[in-house]
């Protein structure tokens, strides 16, 4: 999951088209984003990773944080040095394996035949977000990474779907979950601070605030 130039450019020319063209409430009433539903049920893996630290990111995550859009599949992340235990336990409980993911990890089938994502990272603060999110818990029960982490995926992953949903989540977030993100981002994007604050304007356009520019 580590950053690539690539992806930089991406993210830069993707801001800069949306700062360029967007204007306050040009996005959904606020009614509707600021809506927090749990439509979708998924798999509750707490059974089977009970003794690994886990956490639910992508769709079945962000709607903790903005409104719910579908998904088919559910995407977990775990440390690196976890991956094979997990993989052991997703095995001996029926799951069959699908592949490996490109970003690092391995894709399955549960028993019961829902898709799932493992996703294994070497990232320095994953044991860090790991266990803030034993306590920050979905309309499920199941722990969600923290919006500061969830962010912080996303923004290194820097593909359309992350950039929409970081603008979205972090329109809607109070000061005090901004000032978190920020201190999360100074500790390890320390270069990176002029795309957050524009994804946060971008964000906060959407939900009809107003900005300095």
């Amino acid at each position: 999951m580590a950053r690539t130039a690539t992806g930089t450019q991406t993210r830069r020319l993707l801001i800069a088209m949306a700062r360029k063209r967007q204007r306050a409430g040009s996005g959904s009433v606020p009614s509707f984003l600021t809506e927090r539903t749990a439509y979708m049920q998924f798999p509750d893996l707490t059974p089977l990773f009970a003794s690994l630290p886990w956490a639910v990111v992508g769709a079945a995550a962000t709607r903790l944080y903005m409104p719910e859009r579908a998904t088919n599949d559910l995407d977990i992340l775990i440390s690196a040095q976890d991956g094979a235990a997990a993989r052991e336990k997703l095995a001996q409980a029926g799951a069959k394996y699908q592949g490996e993911l490109s970003i690092g990890g391995s894709s399955w089938l549960l028993p019961d035949g829902f898709p799932l994502d493992v996703l294994e990272c070497e990232e320095l603060w994953a044991k860090t977000a790991l266990a803030a999110a034993q306590s920050n818990r979905g309309a499920q029960g199941m722990p969600i990474l923290p919006l500061p982490y969830l962010v912080l995926m996303k923004f290194q992953a820097s593909r359309v779907q992350d950039l929409a949903d970081i603008t979205r989540m972090l329109g809607q977030a109070s000061e005090e979950q901004l000032a978190a993100v920020r201190t999360v981002f100074a500790q390890w994007f320390p270069d990176e601070g002029e795309d957050l604050e524009s994804l946060i304007t971008l964000g906060q356009l959407e939900m009809r605030k107003d900005t300095q520019e």
